[in-house]
């Protein structure tokens, strides 16, 4: 568990915002990418078989205690929340936080215990504050924030939540989030 870990967070809008993200990513990006998009228990596997089009690397919805690999996107099941412990994955059932199952802040926080100055979160678009409370616990245990430019956003809720609880590192466009995450886990190779 030495390099980095990436955690994304998108609603409304998210399916083409992480379409971008993702197709920036090298084939031999280093880190795990890990992602909750709000999705219903209702709505099957369609996400993950889309984000393989627009992705190199592999996208799975990961299993409970499943070991957290690099280079490989994990996309939180619909209808559970997808939590970091230590190098391992685990889901729950419990309640829904900030009216979602998946949520970005129960991801989030649980990547900041975990994995503290070395993760790095991003919050896209979405019409409701979850994540906000994720990415304050981000900043607070070290690690570096990228916040979707709520100008361009297709729904800026979420971003403007998230800028409101905390200072991002950086305020990005979809189009320069792909590239500063390579940049940023390109240090871990080169340093």
């Amino acid at each position: 568990m030495a390099g980095k870990i990436v955690v994304i967070g998108a609603s409304l809008g998210g399916l083409t915002a992480l379409q971008s993200v993702l197709s920036a990513l090298p084939r031999d990006f280093p880190a795990p990418v890990v992602i909750v998009q709000h999705r219903g228990a209702e709505s099957g596997n369609a996400l993950d078989s889309i984000l393989r089009r627009s992705c190199a690397l592999k996208v799975i919805e990961p299993q409970d205690k499943e070991a957290i690999l690099p280079g490989t996107v994990y996309l939180a099941p619909p209808d559970y929340h997808l939590l970091i412990e230590g190098a391992t994955f685990a889901l729950s059932t419990e309640g829904v936080v900030s009216y979602a199952r998946p949520s970005i802040d129960v991801l989030f926080d649980s990547a900041a215990r975990a994995y503290a100055r070395r993760v790095i979160g991003v919050v896209l678009t979405g019409a409701n504050r979850d994540g906000a409370r994720g990415s304050a616990s981000i900043k607070r245990h070290g690690g570096y924030l990228i916040v979707q430019s709520p100008d361009e956003a297709e729904c800026n809720v979420m971003p403007r939540a998230a800028l409101a609880a905390v200072q991002a590192d950086r305020i990005l466009t979809l189009q320069e989030v792909g590239p500063r995450l390579v940049e940023l886990c390109q240090e871990d190779r080169n340093g």
